[in-house]
Parts: structure tokens; sequence; C-alpha cells
């Protein structure tokens, strides 16, 4: 199973793609969509459409994983990253990829065990659990693979959930 895990934003979109190949978690491609801030809202969200689009064609996820909206104090940088996360989705829908959500807590709780681990504690894991031998930068990209992460494990659990309960 290959997931694709988006940690969105308007500036910058970490992504990561990972295959689950029985208990082992490979990396594919990682990295980041970024686009710059005196480009208009609008073509911004079009590269990031385009840009994630051609990813997803490129490397053919079976799925993918995104960070649930957080609001925090700054609503006006909360609009632009629900905005580049729905052209993400989008771009998702159009291909026919289901897409799964995870709260930050969920993520970090999936990752680490404790779901108020530190960002650094998360990133540590990410580079354990898939052999790298340094953590991604910028930290967009690292959050991205542990969304990745945190579904390809959620993923296994649902199905054999639903296993069980069709027998």
């Amino acid at each position: 199973m290959r997931v694709l895990g988006i940690d969105p934003g308007i500036a910058i979109a970490g992504f990561g793609f990972v295959d689950k190949e029985g208990h082992k978690l490979v990396p594919v491609q990682y990295g980041a969509i970024q686009t710059e801030a005196s480009t208009a809202a609008e073509i911004r969200l079009l590269q990031i459409f385009e840009s994630a689009g051609a990813l997803m064609d490129k490397y053919k996820p079976d799925a993918m994983a995104v960070e649930k909206l957080f609001f925090n104090r700054n609503v006006t940088t909360a609009f632009a990253v629900g905005q580049a996360r729905g052209v993400i989705i989008l771009a998702a829908a159009q291909r026919g990829i289901p897409v799964a959500e995870y709260t930050p807590l969920q993520v970090k709780q999936a990752i680490v065990g404790y779901g108020k681990a530190e960002k650094r504690q998360v990133q540590e894991m990410v580079k354990m659990f898939l052999k790298l031998s340094a953590i991604p930068k910028p930290d967009d990209v690292a959050d991205a693979l542990a969304i990745a992460i945190c579904h390809a494990h959620s993923a296994v659990l649902h199905n054999k959930i639903n296993e069980v309960s069709r027998k």
C-alpha cells in the first residue's frame, strides 16, 4: 500500500510517499511544494493543485492522509491553509484517491505513543521508522511523512477490524 501524507500550507505544503510492505515502511519520495509570497493567492493555489496532481500521477498513491485543519489565533493563516488543503484534496478526489484526515494529536499518538509529544520527538521517530540518515527539512516534510506513517498504521488496523466484522 502506498500512502501520500500531506501537511498543507500555502507557502509550503509538505508531502511524503510511504510504502507499507508487511510490517516495513519504505520512503518513496518526499519534499515540499513551495509558492512565493509575492504571487497572487489564486496563482499560488493553482501551483499547489497542479504540483500535487503531478505528484499523484507520478507516484500513484493508494490513499492520501492529510492533517485536519487546526484553527489557531491567526485566522488569516488558517483560511489560506484551508484553501491549500482544499485544492490538494480536490486533486486526490479527481484521481479517485481516498482521503483520510488526522488531527495533530492523532498523528503524535500514532508516531510517538503520546498525543502531546514535542515536534522534535515526532521528527526523530519519523527518521527512525523510515531509516533515514537525517530528519527531513523543512519541518513540513517531516510532518507529512508522520501523517503518512500514521495512516499506514491506521489503515492496517481498519482493514483488520473490517475483516473481523465481515466474519
